[in-house]
């Protein structure tokens, strides 16, 4: 169920700040996989109309993390294995291609501002924050597209980021994984922005997602099972 929040009158319009937060609800796992989304609830959670909360739901469909079934109603998104497997194999590509990219087209000014960003990313990557890890992967793929020179590349990867969403959240969590992910971009730099190889960059980008993938398999399998089994125990 959505937790109460106070939203703003002021800074952004009101349909932004309740697609946030819904957003961010879903992403922390405070509002489960398959479960509904009942605008009055929302309504009395957020103390906003509902005109905002079906503009704000409308909008999550549309990234993905909210689906609408007929005769039901709108409920957080489940994806199967397959679902989550050919989302990775589309994002495996793409990200072959922006790291390709940038190795080809990037400015000796990008390629530094790259390797600038892997030595912070050594301290606010490795021991920052959920939200430190988040903002600061962000700047890369920023950077890592922008260097690359294709605005339709950059455009459809964000719609893609915005599908993975959920697992990008665990793999900021998990320390582990973070572990794991600062060694595979350390590789991804030195091929981008040192080495300035394009097939070396291409495969680096490319297995970096791979192995995303099979991590976000995992964790989004154990995510949904703990949540079957609190159903079970609060039953």
């Amino acid at each position: 169920m959505a937790r109460s929040v106070l939203v703003e009158r002021q800074a952004a319009p009101l349909r932004q700040q309740v697609v946030k937060l819904i957003r961010e609800q879903i992403l922390n796992g405070e509002i489960a996989p398959g479960e509904r989304l009942v605008e009055s609830t929302l309504c009395l959670a957020f103390t906003v109309s509902r005109t905002v909360v079906r503009e704000a739901l409308r909008q999550l469909e549309s990234e993905r993390l909210v689906t609408v079934l007929p005769t039901f109603g709108p409920i957080v998104t489940i994806l199967t294995k397959k679902d989550i497997e050919s989302i990775y194999r589309v994002r495996e590509n793409l990200e072959g291609l922006a790291g390709m990219l940038f190795a080809t087209n990037a400015t000796q000014k990008q390629a530094d501002a790259m390797v600038r960003l892997l030595n912070r990313m050594e301290t606010d990557f490795v021991n920052g924050t959920v939200a430190a890890r988040e903002k600061i992967k962000g700047e890369f793929y920023d950077l890592l597209l922008k260097g690359g020179g294709n605005d339709v590349l950059a455009e459809t990867l964000a719609i893609i980021h915005g599908r993975v969403a959920l697992f990008r959240r665990y793999a900021f969590i998990d320390e582990a994984r973070v572990a794991i992910s600062m060694n595979e971009l350390r590789r991804i730099v030195d091929a981008v922005a040192v080495k300035r190889n394009a097939e070396l960059a291409r495969k680096t980008c490319e297995a970096h997602v791979r192995l995303a993938g099979k991590l976000a398999i995992a964790a989004y399998a154990g995510h949904l099972a703990l949540q079957e089994h609190d159903v079970h125990t609060a039953s």
